[in-house]
């Protein structure tokens, strides 16, 4: 595998060497120079690639084994020319078969005999007939309830002010006029008389109407068409209920 990074701390933290790998060809080493002679299977001309690819010695208190290394290499540079190995080779031929880097969990390679934790349940398992058929009761009552479950009526509720021709008109046949008026969604409510001016006094009446079903200005319309009585309608107040 060899060493291809000299500059992150994954790289540097590879140059960790164990001692019982003292005889491991692959690994660079840190040993005196009565070891490199009677020991030329250690390739120190791996340490001088691997020194010369260094651009500055390693954080003693980050790096203490890659610190120690580069010190005692440091001390031979003098011998290097002299040194056993071959120094054709380059820097990636040197280092270790395998190491072991961190990676991202989602990174990893999966296990294939790795059980996985179905959390949702199997397409493939077959489901217990009882649970299908009452969660299909179920989610049918709770459809049909919703359906069922009619919206409120958007209803408001009206102030209106029926003004007469003049004080000689009939108010009590205004008004049995006026709620012969029926219609779906218009609800009668309360009246009284106020009064205008010079005897004259008009009727104002409350009424709830369903928005949707009742036009204001219709009812308006069919309530002044009792032209003997009405003058004419406003609506005072109007709110929704």
């Amino acid at each position: 595998m060899g060493f291809t990074d000299l500059v992150n701390d994954a790289g540097l933290t590879r140059t960790v060497l164990p001692p019982q790998s003292i005889f491991d060809p692959k690994l660079i080493r840190c040993y005196s120079v009565k070891q490199l002679v009677d020991y030329p299977q250690l390739y120190i001309w791996a340490d001088v690639t691997t020194f010369k690819a260094l651009k500055a010695s390693p954080e003693a208190a980050k790096y203490p084994h890659a610190f120690r290394w580069y010190k005692h290499v440091t001390s031979y540079q003098a011998d290097f020319s002299s040194l056993p190995g071959d120094p054709s080779k380059p820097l990636s031929t040197y280092g270790p078969d395998a190491a072991a880097v961190a990676i991202n969990p989602k990174d990893a390679p999966k296990d294939e005999n790795e059980d996985e934790e179905d959390l949702f349940g199997s397409d493939s398992e077959e489901e217990d007939p009882e649970a299908v058929r009452k969660r299909e009761e179920n989610l049918a009552a709770y459809k049909k309830k919703k359906e069922g479950k009619e919206k409120p009526a958007a209803k408001s509720i009206v102030t209106m002010d029926v003004k007469p021709w003049d004080d000689e008109t009939d108010m009590k046949e205004l008004e049995e006029n006026m709620r012969k008026i029926e219609l779906d969604g218009l609800t009668w409510g309360a009246s009284k008389l106020v009064p205008v001016g010079f005897g004259i006094k008009k009727l104002q009446v409350n009424l709830v109407v369903e928005d949707e079903k009742v036009s204001i200005d219709d009812l308006q319309a069919q309530i002044e068409g009792d032209e003997d009585h009405v003058q004419s309608t406003d609506v005072a107040a109007m709110q929704k209920l």
